[in-house]
């Protein structure tokens, strides 16, 4: 679909939660080809004043613009005025590379989404720009607590408009997992927190190489950067949940727990075991199925002391009609299918930092269905009392959305 990346301009995106640390990083990019580099931020600290302001630096130019909240959404504004400037920067002659700093309210994959999705005078901009990586600044001393809390983002004044319900472990879990390569900032004052905070990014993003602000060389931590790194690339509800392979062994006492179970959990059950999920814990992801909802995958996914469960589209077991599948979701459906359950199944990932994965799995596993309950069968299951029935929601989230339409 797109041309080869050489023949695009190279887009670096800068993330994190500290506004500073990512001012710091993004300049460091920009100082790689001062006078070929276009440096872009938006800036949304005035955005409850319905504004969002706008900041172009290229060589010794800086061009700003006070933008106006299109139909008070911040992604519409960002959308309509960010993909056609970028556009316009890819286009002009004297730029080599565009970096872009993202606010700290902002999450990378929504950006990236936008890129490959949607069209500009009928074209992605993908056809313009390549996506050279994603860095996210982690603060050492910060940033495992914001990771797993229940702060919301309107509460440190970062909230991206009015009705912004996510919370600051939502964005920073985001921010860290979507990396391509990490760069750490400052020093914990518990040494302990520095190897916990590690290998929690070890297990988010095994494959994004680290290195720290003070002395960052960003093109060689550019060069270590995996061939087979996202690059913006995002994943849907039935894509891999394990990527980048993170060790499944316990470290400083942080583990990744994975849970696979074809039988359907019951879903009052799964509901009063989802608070496992929430306490101690700094990720949980993953797709299910409730016994109530047998032609339904579902998606859940936390952050701290955050939840959200979304539909993720018919399980294939239930679709006649193929076509229009991705090669990866039919050969994975060919590879665990199941004569019975089809290509249903439970799988879940979990983070845990303080939680004790052995407990995890056990509410887990008592929230399936028991040998009695399979038997009784799907009539039976459709009389059970459904909590998630009121949570559903269509996945409003774009990624989600480009999954379920063109990457399923």
């Amino acid at each position: 679909m797109f041309t080869d990346p050489s023949d695009r301009t190279p887009l670096l995106l800068v993330a994190g939660l500290r506004e500073s640390q990512v001012a710091e990083a993004a300049e460091v990019a920009r100082l790689r080809d001062p006078s070929g580099t276009a440096l872009v931020h938006a800036d949304l600290r005035s955005v409850a004043e319905g504004v969002v302001r706008r900041e172009v630096r290229h060589g010794d130019h800086v061009d700003s613009h006070v933008l106006e909240l299109a139909h008070g959404c911040v992604s519409c504004t960002l959308r309509e005025d960010l993909l056609p400037l970028l556009r316009r920067l890819a286009a002009a002659p004297d730029i080599n590379c565009i970096v872009i700093r993202l606010d700290p309210a902002l999450e990378p994959e929504a950006i990236c989404w936008a890129l490959r999705h949607v069209e500009v005078d009928g074209r992605p901009l993908l056809t313009d720009v390549a996506i050279e990586a994603v860095l996210t600044t982690v603060d050492l001393e910060t940033w495992l607590p914001d990771a797993s809390g229940e702060e919301e983002l309107a509460e440190r004044g970062l909230g991206g408009s009015a009705d912004d319900e996510r919370t600051v472990a939502q964005v920073a879990v985001g921010q860290a997992e979507f990396a391509d390569a990490i760069v750490l900032v400052g020093a914990a004052e518990d040494r302990w927190q520095r190897v916990r905070t590690e290998a929690v990014l070890a297990r988010l993003t095994p494959s994004a190489p680290l290195a720290h602000l003070d002395d960052l060389d960003l093109p060689a931590l550019l060069a270590r950067i995996p061939e087979d790194s996202r690059r913006g690339e995002v994943d849907g509800p039935h894509g891999r949940l394990l990527r980048g392979q993170p060790s499944l062994d316990t470290d400083a006492g942080v583990a990744t727990v994975l849970f696979e179970e074809r039988r359907p959990f019951h879903p009052k059950r799964l509901h009063e075991a989802v608070d496992m999920l929430l306490d101690g814990v700094v990720r949980t992801r993953g797709r299910f199925w409730v016994a109530s909802q047998p032609d339904d995958s579902l998606w859940l996914e936390s952050a701290g002391g955050g939840l959200a469960v979304a539909h993720a589209g018919p399980w294939l077991a239930t679709v006649d009609d193929w076509d229009g599948l991705s090669d990866d979701r039919r050969l994975r459906a060919a590879l665990t299918w199941d004569d019975y359950y089809g290509d249903r199944m439970n799988e879940l990932v979990v983070i845990a930092h303080e939680a004790d994965p052995h407990e995890i799995v056990r509410a887990l596993r008592d929230a399936v269905l028991t040998d009695d309950e399979l038997a009784a069968g799907e009539q039976e299951w459709a009389q059970y009392p459904d909590p998630f029935a009121d949570w559903r929601t269509e996945p409003c989230a774009e990624p989600a959305e480009s999954e379920l339409k063109g990457n399923q």
